[in-house]
């Protein structure tokens, strides 16, 4: 049942204090951005990052494949590695493809697909893949004309393929650049890490100190706090690395400096009124294997006990750092587990370990539970009952990364936000367990060449929808190479129409605009 109202000021005031417009306990929702690409680097959001460095197509974790120009077949490492590498595939697959371990500009180790590493160490100098660590056995000088190489021992001697195909290091000649046995064309097949350990370890630690230097005092500054404040962003989600906790003397190859970093961030956010929530976004060992979780090779090892364990002391130096900090909203305990190599049961204790540590330091610090990525449902940390109070589940929406998304329209991309996520908010609502944060979203899709418009839609749509999760929202990123995943592009450009708050995209203030200030009928809930 409702009742008829014609005044203007009740209408107004019935949308700016709706209740919509805060989370369950009352806290105001958030509306953040995430400042990615800052303290923990990803090189396509900023690719100039690496533009000084050598050899840049070999960087760590670049996955390569060789083959014997003599022979015209691939060098392979059966079964991934463990035995004789030999010369005799036509065809390149998993067995065929290394990850390089750079060591200098020219010298590299080469990594199987099942771990061992190409080695020399063997009494009748056959190349083997039966090494567990990289030694100066394991490491070759690469020496590079186009797209062909020599593969040089550090002791002199090159590797060759044989003619009964098989992989020896006695060659003991300089070999030219046409058809002999020595010489391989190098495919690379993947160079698509970029991220902190690439990026120091390719550089060295000197020129890496200037470069990240340079960027950390640049990339973010309170300016940009200013214009996040002054556009109705209340909170800041800041991405950090593993290595933060030991700054500023980080292990080799990272870089000291983020920490200093951080904690402007704080000033800044306390100086112009806003929250900050700092996220574990790079784990030790890497948590799913991306340039983002500082991944050397694209391993996950960060469910190994030992890797959780220095996770944890990262957490605890963390919470007690910030825990007593006027503008610390929460802490998020790991950013996108992968649901391929991170166990539940392993996620869910960390959970369980990270929020007691978080307490110990705060007892109203909002805890961040990332959902794991890949094949998992969210409703899985619902259930887990992890911590009794300020428990937040973060889910990452993007209409990207699968094929899908390739495959529909702007229409249909926005149908999805509605029939779709919208219904699994609801669901996860229902439940009335731990507050539901968006904790990344971009306004940007797989529909090529979309209008101004098409994406105005899109962005309202996912503005109306997000606004429904009971802890808020935050969108990745503030800066961008992709001007479309850059937060300040959009606004400035009116492709993303966010002004502050959902009162402005709610039907109750769509109605009071086409009926004007004055007398109009609304019916208001008894």
């Amino acid at each position: 049942m409702g009742v008829l109202i014609g005044c203007g000021f009740v209408l107004l005031s019935w949308v700016l204090f709706s209740p919509c417009l805060c989370s369950a306990d009352g806290l105001s929702k958030v509306r953040a951005v995430n400042l990615g690409g800052w303290l923990v680097v990803e090189g396509w959001i900023k690719p100039s990052l690496f533009d000084g460095i050598p050899n840049g197509d070999m960087l760590d974790g670049t996955q390569v494949q060789l083959r014997s120009v003599a022979l015209n077949k691939y060098v392979s490492a059966a079964n991934g590695g463990g035995s004789n590498v030999t010369v005799d595939r036509d065809v390149a697959s998993t067995w065929e493809t290394f990850r390089l371990w750079r060591v200098s500009e020219n010298e590299f180790q080469l990594r199987c697909v099942g771990g061992e590493f190409l080695t020399s160490n063997s009494e009748d100098g056959f190349i083997l893949a039966t090494a567990s660590e990289p030694l100066s056995t394991e490491t070759f000088y690469i020496e590079r004309n186009d797209g062909r190489v020599h593969i040089k021992l550090l002791n002199g001697g090159y590797v060759q393929a044989t003619n009964d195909h098989l992989l020896i290091s006695t060659y003991q000649f300089q070999p030219g650049w046409d058809n002999n046995l020595a010489t391989f064309e190098l495919v690379i097949v993947a160079n698509n890490l970029h991220g902190d350990y690439q990026l120091a370890n390719s550089y060295g630690h000197e020129k890496a100190k200037i470069v990240l230097e340079e960027h950390r005092t640049s990339f973010i500054t309170a300016s940009d706090f200013d214009f996040l404040s002054r556009h109705g962003i209340n909170t800041v989600r800041i991405p950090v690395g593993w290595w933060i906790a030991q700054d500023p003397y980080p292990p080799s190859p990272f870089v000291g400096g983020s920490l200093a970093a951080l904690d402007l961030a704080f000033s800044w956010a306390q100086s112009y009124g806003l929250k900050c929530i700092i996220d574990l976004h790079a784990a030790p060992g890497s948590q799913n294997g991306m340039e983002h979780s500082a991944s050397r090779d694209g391993s996950m090892d960060w469910p190994l006990p030992e890797y959780v364990s220095q996770t944890l002391e990262v957490i605890d130096f963390l919470a007690a750092r910030y825990g007593g900090h006027p503008s610390l909203l929460g802490i998020e305990l790991l950013n996108e587990p992968s649901a391929a190599t991170v166990p539940l049961d392993v996620l869910v204790s960390y959970y369980m370990r990270g929020y007691q540590i978080v307490r110990n330091h705060s007892s109203t610090a909002y805890v961040v539970l990332c959902q794991r990525i890949g094949n998992a449902d969210p409703i899985e940390l619902f259930q887990a009952g992890i911590g009794l109070s300020n428990v937040v589940v973060d889910l990452h929406y993007y209409n990207l990364f699968d094929p899908y998304f390739a495959s529909i329209n702007s229409t249909q991309n926005i149908e999805f936000i509605y029939k779709m996520r919208a219904p699994q908010l609801q669901a996860l609502k229902d439940i009335n367990g731990p507050l539901i944060f968006i904790g990344e979203w971009v306004n940007e899709w797989d529909v090529q060449n979309a209008s101004q418009y098409e994406y105005q839609k899109f962005g309202s749509a996912q503005l109306d929808v997000y606004a429904n999760a009971t802890f808020g929202w935050s969108y990745w990123t503030l800066k961008n190479d992709r001007m479309h995943w850059d937060f300040e592009w959009n606004i400035r450009n009116k492709y993303l129409l966010f002004s502050g708050s959902s009162l402005l995209r709610s039907p109750s203030f769509l109605l009071l605009l086409a009926f004007g200030w004055g007398s109009y009928l609304i019916i208001m809930p008894r």
